[in-house]
């Protein structure tokens, strides 16, 4: 990703703390077909009940790449390929969750997208992504990763509420 950021958006805030680190490290991967995106009905787990983009935390040893691979394969049983790092999300929860999220973008798999226990998959126009059943943040970011723009993006929630986010696209 290339660091001058060319566009921003702020809510007025109190800047994240330069000593802040993540205790959960984790990823979340959107493919695309066309003008669709491949998201998940979540099923377990944080964000049980909503819309995303399958993910999920990093094992130990493992690389952002080599879990986004391994959590799509659990959760949808296809096999991405070719993924492109696109961007940063850092979440920062009133509870204590402080979450570093790496975002990947894709075109090619191989298999069927296929329901699990963690997931059910479901393929929506890009122009019709149902943002009301997805956390707040996503709105803010995910049109315009779909559009191919990096980005890095600092939100604070309580629970389900954004307090506060600061997104930048790259170049």
């Amino acid at each position: 990703m290339k660091s001058k950021a060319i566009s921003a958006e702020r809510i007025p805030a109190e800047p994240f703390p330069v000593d802040w680190e993540p205790n959960v490290i984790a990823n979340l991967v959107f493919l695309t077909r066309g003008e669709e995106v491949l998201l998940i009905h979540k099923k377990t787990g944080f964000g049980a009940g909503k819309i995303n983009g399958p993910g999920g935390k990093l094992e130990p040893g493992e690389t952002a790449m080599e879990s986004a691979v391994r959590e799509v394969q659990e959760e949808l049983l296809i096999t991405p390929s070719k993924l492109q790092e696109m961007g940063i999300l850092h979440f920062d929860f009133v509870d204590g969750l402080r979450l570093h999220c790496t975002v990947f973008l894709g075109t090619e798999f191989e298999g069927v997208p296929t329901e699990t226990r963690e997931a059910k998959p479901e393929w929506f126009r890009i122009d019709e992504v149902p943002y009301d059943r997805m956390w707040a943040d996503d709105r803010h970011w995910l049109p315009q990763l779909l559009a191919g723009k990096a980005f890095q993006a600092w939100f604070r929630f309580d629970e389900e509420a954004m307090l506060t986010r600061q997104v930048e696209f790259d170049e």
